[in-house]
């Protein structure tokens, strides 16, 4: 869906694939979190809790802002991140941080949060305490939220990353996935490919002409997913969220 006056590059998506496009991120904030709130409201109508996954970055900073002031019953939803770094939750770094500072607030004060991060100091100690925690978490997701790097990365699925083939095929059900991408400065906790690619709504918010440029790379050759992990979302019920 195209606004008026806008020119936008040619991008044809996968059969199924919506794209939403504003003229501004402000506005693709407030659309993004409109439809993430009508979902979670929906699903509270029929659900005792509802879970919702979001994504860290700049990004989707005005996005959170405006969720967190829609009017749902927010003691019955759980929020938990596609992915953490693993740095303590003081680090600027922290997506943990980001979330309590910009979504966890107003109504949305009374959410659940669901932490990718232990106090532990080497995470692949810490990771069976993770799936522990997650354990209490109902399959499949609710809502989720993901974000993508120009490298065709999402949620801490980097195609440089020596675990990349076993966070897309986790062994024994694995809920999240040690990632070590030489790219990155931290370590990461991922959510594997099985748990993310379940999800109820999913969405895509993006921001930029390089995301496009990006995204256009992805669809090309849709099947390769250790090159571009992005692919594996690329399929009919993905809503895009995009402005320049």
């Amino acid at each position: 869906m195209a606004e008026a006056g806008m020119k936008m590059p040619e991008l044809v998506l996968p059969e199924g694939v919506e794209m939403i496009r504003r003229e501004t991120p402000e506005e693709t904030a407030r659309t993004l979190a409109e439809a993430v709130a009508d979902v979670l409201r929906q699903r509270l109508s029929s659900a005792g809790r509802a879970s919702l996954v979001v994504s860290g970055g700049s990004t989707p900073v005005p996005f959170f802002d405006h969720l967190s002031r829609a009017e749902l019953n927010w003691r019955r939803v759980t929020v938990l991140l596609a992915d953490e770094r693993w740095v303590p939750e003081s680090d600027p770094a922290s997506n943990a941080r980001l979330v309590r500072t910009h979504l966890l607030q107003n109504g949305a004060q009374g959410a659940g949060f669901l932490s990718l991060k232990t106090t532990a100091s080497d995470p692949q100690q810490a990771l069976p305490h993770i799936e522990r925690r997650l354990a209490e978490l109902e399959l499949p997701l609710d809502v989720l939220v993901l974000g993508m790097g120009t490298d065709g990365h999402t949620a801490s699925l980097f195609p440089d990353a020596p675990e990349l083939p076993l966070a897309l095929k986790p062994c024994r059900g694995h809920r999240v996935a040690l990632m070590t991408p030489p790219s990155q400065v931290h370590p990461r906790i991922t959510l594997t490919l099985p748990v993310l690619e379940s999800a109820r709504f999913t969405a895509l918010h993006l921001k930029g002409a390089d995301k496009l440029d990006t995204l256009a790379s992805a669809v090309a050759n849709p099947d390769d997913w250790q090159s571009m992990p992005i692919r594996a979302f690329l399929r009919p019920g993905l809503t895009i969220y995009w402005s320049p």
